[in-house]
């Protein structure tokens, strides 16, 4: 009898529960939560296990039902599949150095052509400007700008771009990391970057990853880009039994336990030993597959490696870390290449237009880097397309004709703090892109640029939202003012709304991916023509 019972109440939902009968039933699901990192939440019905099994040796009957997954007819939809890869590329991308070389080496995939930096034009690649094309440029790694650019472009066609940040708040190695020992407890030592060493940071499982700096062996040196295969630190914080304020100081509460060993380390005769223990340069040895030897300097830090996940009832939701401001780059960067994909080299050839993205380092903490938007890689390369093109190098002329985005994440509406946002004023998920207004000017829209997106947004049947803080409330910073500033252009700042930004972990509308590809494609399309019923203004 016990046994009966056992295989008729208890091993049909044990099975279920390891994805065995899963299998059997024909379902795609991943179970390990949660690194079931891209499938939508499913929804629930109660079935019969005979209905699903074909075993003959088990059956139940109506009044044991077995709980099974139905897949969201919604799973398969474009915005879903642009979601997943969305979120694939935030898990295999912490940092901003593999960013950068996740776009890259996206854009050569499309077709993209390689422009690098440090070298002059050569008569070939000339040819290709002059004729119409699709091309980029990087800077250290840690900025990029792609363009389409047609045959027939001149300077008083100006651009249309979209600028966006994508470094993150995160917590970095200093130049010397090396810490005492606690008792045995290894200890990291790191700074944070902007708001990245707060209360938010404590308890998190912390990976290492960016760049390695190493000598090949002709003496010349180069970036190898690294990740944790599993985490290997956390911020622990004190229980609150302690009755220890809850304020930590960041630099003697709050440093990374990496490990525990009682035994003396093992000494390694290297220049970097003085700076960071010779177990860390031997785990970034192994990590990297560069003998230690050739290490010559670390640009690391620490990030979340919970992965990014659709969440919500009915998948409503994008949980991630790095939304601010991954987000709206990739989002950017895909619209970008949705937009040139229109064309073939004949329809280039005869096309007048000129679209960017530019993607910089550094607007957590001003932009103030030759890799931030100061240092003014956008104009340097539209210098380089004037001279290219023979057309007059003044770049105020291409400008004066230009609309600049700066797009970066906003805020959605909290349903919990809704008095702190102001009326009518503040964005929702799975609606669209929002525009940002500020009469202080934190941000550089005005309401020229705020006519052209809604005719824009309306043309394309997308829905363009608005927002604006408080009296009473503080406002955050964009790479838009500068932009204004540094170019004269028209600059309009928008960004995909959403919460709990700055947080180590956040929240958007998990349709508000496609939708940003959406906008950004639509932009590329249509601002220019748009634009000229405003010449004068």
């Amino acid at each position: 009898m016990w046994i009966t019972l056992f295989l008729v109440l208890y091993l049909p939902n044990a099975l279920w529960s390891c994805g065995f009968l899963q299998l059997r039933a024909g379902l795609s699901r991943k179970t390990t939560y949660p690194f079931n990192s891209y499938l939508m939440p499913e929804t629930y019905a109660f079935i019969d296990a005979e209905d699903i099994l074909s075993w003959d040796e088990l059956s139940t009957d109506d009044e044991h039902p077995v709980i099974a997954p139905v897949q969201s007819s919604s799973q398969n939809s474009p915005s879903t599949s642009t979601c997943h890869k969305y979120l694939e590329f935030t898990d295999m991308n912490p940092t901003t150095f593999h960013v950068v070389r996740h776009f890259a080496k996206l854009l050569d995939d499309n077709g993209f052509v390689f422009i690098d930096e440090q070298e002059p034009i050569t008569p070939e690649l000339e040819a290709q400007i002059n004729a119409g094309g699709k091309f980029y440029t990087l800077r250290s790694d840690l900025t990029i700008l792609p363009f389409v650019i047609g045959g027939k472009w001149t300077a008083t066609q100006g651009v249309g771009l979209a600028g966006c940040h994508i470094d993150a708040l995160t917590a970095k190695l200093k130049p010397s990391s090396l810490k005492p020992k606690v008792d045995g407890y290894e200890l990291l030592g790191v700074t944070g970057y902007s708001g990245g060493l707060d209360h938010l940071r404590l308890d998190r499982d912390l990976g290492l990853g960016g760049a390695v700096l190493i000598r090949r062996k002709d003496g010349t040196y180069a970036r190898k880009l690294v990740t944790s295969p599993w985490p290997i630190a956390r911020v622990p914080s004190l229980a609150e039994h302690f009755g220890v304020d809850a304020k930590y100081n960041p630099e003697t509460e709050m440093v990374p336990v990496i490990g525990f060993d009682t035994e003396p380390e093992v000494p390694i005769d290297h220049p970097l030993a003085d700076r960071h223990s010779a177990k860390l340069l031997r785990y970034v040895s192994s990590i990297s597959d560069v003998p230690v030897d050739d290490i010559v300097e670390l640009e690391l830090e620490l990030y979340d490696t919970q992965k990014a996940v659709i969440g919500g009832l009915k998948g409503e939701f994008v949980f991630a870390p790095r939304l601010d401001d991954r987000l709206c780059s990739w989002a950017a960067i895909y619209g970008l290449i949705e937009y040139a994909n229109l064309y073939d080299s004949d329809s280039l050839a005869a096309h007048d237009g000129l679209s960017m993205v530019l993607l910089v380092d550094s607007e957590e903490i001003g932009s103030g880097t030759r890799t931030g938007v100061k240092g003014k890689f956008l104009n340097a390369t539209i210098d380089k397309i004037l001279v290219i093109k023979k057309q007059p190098p003044v770049q105020s002329v291409v400008f004066a004709n230009s609309i600049l985005l700066s797009a970066d994440v906003t805020h959605l509406m909290n349903p919990n703090f809704k008095s702190a946002y102001l009326d009518k004023h503040y964005p929702l998920p799975n609606t669209g892109m929002t525009i940002k207004i500020d009469a202080n000017g934190h941000v550089a829209s005005e309401y020229v640029g705020y006519n052209l997106l809604k005719t824009l947004t309306s043309q394309n049947q997308l829905k363009l939202q608005q927002f604006h803080i408080r009296n009473d409330a503080s406002s955050g910073g964009t790479i838009g003012p500068y932009l204004a500033t540094a170019t004269g252009a028209r600059v309009i700042d928008i960004g995909l709304p959403i919460l709990s930004m700055h947080s180590v972990r956040a929240m958007c509308g998990s349709e508000d991916v496609q939708n940003g590809v959406d906008f950004f494609k639509a932009f590329f399309e249509g601002w220019r023509q748009e634009y000229n019923k405003y010449r004068g203004l």
